[in-house]
C-alpha cells in the first residue's frame, strides 16, 4: 500500500525534488539526471515521484520557470530599489551571476536542452516561453525607464551582454569582470 503524505510533507517533498533536479542538472545535464537518482536523493520511491510530478519533462520546466521566476523577481526588486538605469546595470549583474551558478539557463543550444525541449508536452513549452518573456519585459517595463535606442536593438544587446557568459571560459580576464565593465559603460547608451 502506497504511504500517504501530509500537505506538509508534500510541500517539502516537492521542493526537494526541484532543488536535487536543479543542482543534478547543474552538473550533470538533462539526460544524465535520473528520476531514480533524484527519488534516492529526497527519500522517496520513484513511485511516489509521479504524485508530485506527471514526467520527468514536467520537473524540468517547473525548475526552469521557477529559477526564471525567482531571479527575474530579483532583478525586479534591484530595478525598483535604484528606479534609474544604474538600477538595471546591478539588475544585470545579478542576472549573470544567477546564470553563472545555473548553467542549464544559457545551455539552450545543447543536444542536452533540445532533446529536453522536444520532450516537452506544448503546454509546457509555452509555459518556458511565457516565463522567457516576462524576463524580457523587466527591462522595458518601468515607468521611469526610457530608451534610447531601439527597444528591439536594446533587448538584443542586454540578451547578447548575458549570453556572453557562453565564452566565460575562454576570455583572457574574470568573466564577471568582464561583463561588469561591459554593463558600466553601456549602460548609459541603452537608457536616458
Amino acid at each position: 500500500m502506497a504511504r500517504s503524505f501530509s500537505e506538509r510533507e508534500k510541500e517539502n517533498i516537492k521542493r526537494s525534488l526541484q532543488e536535487a533536479c536543479k543542482q543534478s542538472w547543474t552538473q550533470y545535464g538533462y539526460k544524465k539526471t535520473s528520476v531514480d537518482e533524484l527519488c534516492k536523493q529526497v527519500g522517496i520511491s520513484k513511485g511516489a515521484f509521479y504524485l508530485f510530478f506527471e514526467s520527468k519533462e514536467a520537473l524540468f520546466c517547473e525548475v526552469l520557470c521557477s529559477v526564471q521566476e525567482q531571479i527575474c523577481n530579483m532583478a525586479s526588486e534591484v530595478i525598483e530599489k535604484y528606479k534609474d538605469k544604474y538600477g538595471v546595470a546591478e539588475a544585470l549583474k545579478l542576472i549573470y551571476r544567477e546564470y553563472d551558478k545555473n548553467n542549464f539557463l544559457y545551455d539552450s543550444n545543447s543536444t542536452d536542452f533540445i532533446i529536453l525541449m522536444h520532450k516537452l508536452s506544448e503546454e509546457q513549452a509555452k509555459k518556458i516561453e511565457k516565463s522567457n518573456q516576462k524576463s524580457q519585459q523587466l527591462f522595458f517595463s518601468q515607468p521611469y525607464l526610457k530608451f534610447k535606442i531601439d527597444a528591439d536593438l536594446a533587448i538584443s544587446i542586454i540578451y547578447s551582454l548575458i549570453m556572453n557568459i557562453k565564452n566565460k571560459d575562454i576570455l583572457p580576464r574574470n568573466h564577471m569582470e568582464t561583463f561588469d565593465f561591459m554593463v558600466d559603460h553601456l549602460i548609459d547608451s541603452l537608457y536616458e
